[in-house]
């Protein structure tokens, strides 16, 4: 049997066509076939499967059970966990080992989640391509020469090698949507403060996101309901006409590799053949305001890692070290300069989604890039693969309204590519209906394809 979703698998506890410890089973041998991926820091197989027969024994029993009842997720390694260690992707936390959970954990673990354990994640959450000098470099299952994209590397390769069902990870600048587009999945950066980030090893107060990563929309609306609390997939139910999406006429739509522009144009005219509007807008963004959206992210971050500065920046891999040991040298009025247009920016967006229900971007303006390429040319024109993967992103970070990246094609080069939509604050019930209703129309040739080039990982899926 396939596993096509989170319900699928409730529904199978119910029939009792299989068991929650089976299923764990499953995906703990799956992750033992898999160490290439380098997806995984700490494997939690005994608690899995003690989790597992817990819930195993709430469906024999036919007892209440929670949303994510048996279902085996993963958390990014800067997320604590009680008893766990928690290294963040970086040797100076190789052995620390949290007391408490973070409440999302927590959330989670009341829900009935089993935890596979810890997956990797670029150092500090501090890049964007998952190459990590200590644990490993996460590859991307499609093809294990690129990355698999950054900081939520290790999840989002995690699930698109199926070796969970979701995963929860953390975005500052896009570190939940550039893995996501890389991989072929699909990632959500909710509003700024709708989840409980607290517990979450920092890089910056007031832009840092917790969100999950699946491999379908349906998975993704059951992971918000758990980690909100609130009901958001019966958002699926509802119809996308009239849903007036804008089109920028300007940032979005420079520094795009042709790929990507051919298939986000293409991605529009299905939009409005499910009745969605279109509507060309100026958006009222630029390189400046990504400049202070870096200046915030590296200015607050000197402070969280104050004493790892002082103490062990020498334990510190190059790039991390090299970002952290001049953050210092940021002026207070800069910052302060930075905060104000932030929350200038987030105003004018606010106005802006009045007059439309959604964004429409590219997550990223190409692929993910082979690991090891640190410039790379989009157009006759070279990059920093920094500076090309977060400067469409990072926009949602920066004003803190929610954003979401779902698959849109498939590039030349055999890699998945990615859509981004972003809507007002607390908006999240638009996001998940057009997402669902692009996937539900468009997307199954994608979903048939990333199933064939992921067979030769012999998937769990079978």
């Amino acid at each position: 049997m396939k596993i096509k979703s989170i319900e699928q698998l409730k529904q199978g506890f119910i029939k009792k066509e299989f068991s929650p410890v089976e299923i764990t089973k499953v995906f703990l041998e799956r992750i033992e076939a898999t160490k290439e991926l380098n997806a995984f820091i700490t494997v939690t197989a005994e608690q899995a499967l003690k989790q597992a027969r817990i819930a195993e024994q709430k469906y024999l029993a036919g007892e209440a059970f929670g949303v994510l009842e048996g279902i085996p997720i993963t958390y990014k390694d800067n997320i604590y966990t009680k008893n766990i260690r928690t290294t963040s992707g970086s040797k100076v936390e190789e052995a620390f080992i949290p007391t408490e959970n973070a409440p999302i954990v927590t959330r989670l673990q009341k829900e009935g989640a089993i935890n596979l354990g810890k997956v990797n994640l670029h150092e500090y959450a501090f890049g964007i391509t998952s190459e990590n000098p200590f644990y490993g470099t996460v590859r991307n299952p499609w093809n294990q020469e690129y990355t698999a994209g950054g900081s939520s590397g290790g999840s989002a390769a995690a699930v698109a090698a199926s070796l969970c069902m979701a995963s929860i990870g953390t975005d500052t600048a896009g570190s939940i949507r550039i893995p996501a587009a890389s991989t072929g999945t699909v990632g959500l950066k909710p509003t700024f403060g709708l989840l409980d980030n607290h517990h979450v090893r920092q890089i910056s107060w007031t832009l840092d996101h917790i969100g999950p990563i699946t491999n379908h929309m349906t998975d993704l609306g059951t992971m918000l309901d758990a980690m909100s609390g609130k009901q958001y997939s019966d958002a699926f139910s509802e119809d996308i006409r009239g849903v007036r999406i804008g089109v920028p006429k300007n940032y979005f739509n420079e520094q795009i590799a042709d790929h990507m522009t051919k298939s986000y144009t293409e991605a529009l005219h299905r939009l409005e053949k499910l009745g969605a509007v279109l509507i060309e807008i100026d958006v009222p963004f630029s390189e400046s305001d990504l400049s202070c959206s870096m200046r915030i992210g590296i200015t607050e971050s000197s402070l969280v890692h104050e004493k790892t500065i002082k103490e062990s920046l020498h334990l510190l891999g190059p790039d991390v070290k090299m970002s952290l040991e001049n953050s210092h040298q940021l002026l207070a009025i800069d910052y302060i300069k930075a905060l104000k247009r932030k929350e200038e920016l987030a105003l004018k967006f606010e106005k802006l989604f009045k007059d439309i229900d959604i964004i429409a971007t590219p997550t990223i303006p190409d692929t993910a890039q082979k690991i090891g390429v640190r410039k790379f040319e989009i157009n006759g024109v070279m990059d920093s693969t920094f500076h090309a993967m977060v400067r469409l992103p990072a926009v949602f970070n920066f004003t803190g309204q929610p954003a979401l990246s779902i698959p849109c094609g498939i590039a030349p080069n055999g890699l998945p590519l990615g859509l981004q939509f972003a809507a007002a604050a607390y908006n999240e019930r638009v996001l998940l209906k057009t997402g669902y209703a692009y996937e539900q129309a468009y997307l199954s040739s994608f979903y048939d394809e990333r199933e064939r080039t992921l067979a030769s990982l012999q998937t769990v899926n079978q």
